[in-house]
């Protein structure tokens, strides 16, 4: 894989910059983590370098003075709402994170439960909380949220929340994705903190949009993309350009709450050590790019990926046509189209060759590998075991798994476990794989290179199943889907 990103300096740099903000402040620090914690999947594909666990290997080094609040709202778990890179619902991803923090010797203080009307589906996992023993906390949905500041820093406004009973003096607040009100649930701390009489701070670990890249850099219309259905807005900070006359990036949501976090510290302090929504930040994402047309090139390609998943998403009937439109008028503003994603095309082309399905993927080294439907194989098996054939060196007649081997298991699906479809998925070929690999050299040398084909991008002309996607995401391949139906 190309590299743009220099993770080592970014690990130096970001956790220096963290300990600098916690000096500043005297008894308590809410930190918002934004984006993906743990496994900051985009960051890895839009900066390629950029290690999915770097946040987490930054907050280790703090555990025993951090503890982790998570964020959910309550329309996220009413509504299903899914983490597309992971296949799972943010509800189910909260739960995994607990258990991911806690296997690390984090401590996991709470969940905040916020946006609340009174969600049934709300009640219900706090249900599924109060069994694994992790306490939760009611932030409900204010009127007038962000402009009526009189109104929502008061008694009837962050005053009705709960308050998190926090007991370090460094409190992360994460969540499963964006908009589940990580910044809401900070401010609200902040005002029950004031009350009690103790001296909290805020400051803010938002990896995007970078605030020192341009408005237009791929990177940072990559985030929009990521973020459509959200409507964010990449903006330029006006209150940044207006006390250091300096342009930087920030997005809709942090300037429209600025004034409350203001208001708020002007209550708490008597001033406000925040110039700008950017100094909120401590971000060196920036600075540790060490490769700008790799990163430029990976952010184009994120946002056609982003394009052909929400196209996806709408033929599921869970997308959004809004945030389709609005994908389409980034690409426009990035100088890219669909055609521009070659895998797509090749899937495409094959498809009309031979009338069937197709999955296409692209090597590192440029080569473009097909596969196809076969009476053994569906085309995400077959392309898979292809590129794995490229990889090693095998040439392409060579048969990896005898079909002699194949055949019992086509017979199982077919005649005992009522499958009207015996081709095989991508999962069930890799147990085969594995299986001859005891005996064949070939299929040793050729299942050896499983880890080659991460950080590849895979199309498929039609949408796969969830079986296929699984595969697919396990072995890191960036894929998308054509928005058509079909038995494979």
């Amino acid at each position: 894989m190309k590299i743009g990103f220099d993770n080592e300096k970014y690990l130096h740099m970001q956790s220096e910059h963290i300990r600098e903000r916690i000096g500043r402040f005297g008894d308590k620090l809410y930190l918002e983590f934004g984006g993906k914690l743990f496994d900051d999947y985009h960051a890895s594909r839009v900066l390629p370098g950029f290690m999915p666990d770097s946040k987490l290997r930054m907050l280790l080094q703090l555990k025993e003075q951090a503890e982790i609040i998570i964020a959910i709202s309550a329309g996220a778990i009413a509504s299903n709402k899914m983490r597309g890179d992971l296949g799972i619902t943010y509800d189910d991803d909260a739960l995994r994170l607990i258990g991911v923090f806690e296997s690390f010797g984090l401590y996991v203080g709470g969940v905040a439960i916020t946006q609340y009307t009174g969600e049934t589906a709300a009640d219900e996992f706090r249900h599924r909380l109060d069994d694994i023993g992790i306490p939760s906390y009611i932030l409900y949905k204010i009127d007038g949220y962000p402009s009526n500041i009189e109104h929502i820093v008061s008694d009837e406004g962050y005053g009705k929340n709960d308050y998190i009973r926090t007991s370090r003096p460094l409190v992360v607040v994460t969540a499963p994705g964006p908009g589940s009100g990580k910044m809401a649930t900070c401010l609200s701390q902040l005002y029950h903190e004031n009350k009690r009489g103790v001296s909290a701070g805020y400051a803010k670990f938002e990896t995007f949009p970078v605030w020192n890249l341009p408005l237009n850099h791929p990177v940072n219309i990559a985030y929009e993309a990521a973020t459509a259905d959200l409507n964010d807005v990449n903006m330029i900070d006006p209150f940044h350009l207006e006390a250091y006359g300096v342009t930087t990036v920030n997005y809709n949501r942090d300037v429209e709450i600025y004034p409350v976090l203001k208001a708020m510290f002007e209550k708490i302090y008597g001033e406000c050590r925040y110039l700008s929504p950017t100094d909120m930040g401590v971000n060196m994402v920036g600075n540790c790019i060490s490769d700008d047309q790799v990163c430029r090139e990976a952010g184009k390609a994120e946002v056609i990926r982003r394009y052909y998943t929400e196209l996806c998403s709408i033929k599921k009937g869970t997308g959004s046509r809004d945030a389709l439109y609005k994908i389409q008028l980034l690409m426009k503003q990035a100088g890219i189209t669909p055609e521009d994603r070659r895998v797509a095309a090749l899937a495409m082309k094959v498809e009309q060759e031979t009338h069937a399905p197709a999955v296409a993927i692209a090597l590192e080294n440029g080569v473009m590998i097909d596969g196809k439907t076969s009476d053994l194989l569906r085309p995400s098996a077959a392309v898979i075991l292809n590129a794995l054939k490229e990889l090693a060196g095998i040439p392409h007649e060579t048969l990896l798994i005898s079909p002699e081997a194949l055949q019992p298991i086509t017979r199982l699906k077919k005649d005992y476990l009522g499958s009207k479809n015996p081709r095989l998925h991508s999962d069930e070929v890799l147990t085969a794989l594995s299986i001859s690999a005891n005996t064949d050299p070939n299929a040793r040398a050729a299942l050896e290179q499983l880890s080659g084909l991460k950080g590849l991008d895979a199309h498929a002309s039609v949408m796969l199943s969830p079986v296929d996607e699984k595969i697919f995401r396990k072995l890191g391949i960036y894929l998308t889907c054509e928005p058509k139906t079909q038995v494979l």
